[in-house]
Parts: structure tokens; sequence; C-alpha cells
């Protein structure tokens, strides 16, 4: 199972997912880093407005931000992502167990009529 202490940590990893922009971003920056600038051309959104969504990644752990020279420069950080990964293999586990038990119940029900 994964850390208990993490729920504060996994209610902002899938607070900041929650937003299909955001989710967009982390899309994109799978393939490597990019400037805020590049990012937000492809959302039609003011740059401020934009900003606003790469500092709620950022304050998610999700993204890293830097400056290079004149531009700002993001990128992923997959931990925070692999957090995430790892509590939704813990639920899919529980799940698939719990079904798997109330399957071989229905089964021996069916077997004793």
């Amino acid at each position: 199972m994964t850390d208990p202490a993490a729920p504060a940590t996994l209610t902002r990893t899938f607070g900041a997912l929650s937003d299909p922009t955001r989710r967009a971003v982390v899309r994109r920056l799978v393939h490597g880093p990019l400037t805020v600038g590049t990012l937000a051309a492809e959302h039609a959104m003011s740059l401020p407005a934009f900003t606003k969504h790469i500092g709620v990644l950022v304050d998610a752990g999700l993204v890293a931000r830097r400056k290079v020279g004149r531009t700002v420069e993001c990128t992923l950080r997959p931990a925070a992502l692999a957090e995430a990964h790892a509590w939704l293999d813990d639920m899919t586990a529980f799940w698939t167990g719990s079904l798997d038990r109330l399957e071989a119940l229905l089964d021996d029900t069916q077997e004793d009529r």
C-alpha cells in the first residue's frame, strides 16, 4: 500500500490533474522541457491565466519551473506522478480482489441451488 501520509500530496496531484489544460501541459512535458510561452501558445487564454495553471502544477509538485535567460522553462517531475500511479495500483488491486471474492461467492451460491 502507499504511504498513509500521502493523501495531501495525492489531493494536490489529482486536483491539479482535474483540469484539461493542466493535463495537456503534463502530456506535452512528457517529451521534454518546454518554455511557458511554447506551452501557452497551444491554449486559447491569456498568458497570466495560463501561468496560473503552471503555478498549480508547480504547487502540486508535478512540474518544475526555472528561469533560463529571459524565458521560463517547465520540466515534468515524474516522482509526483509515480505516487499517484502507486495509489491507483493499490485501488485497482483492492477492487479486483473484492470483485473476485464477490464472483466466487456468487459462483458458490449458484452451485448450491
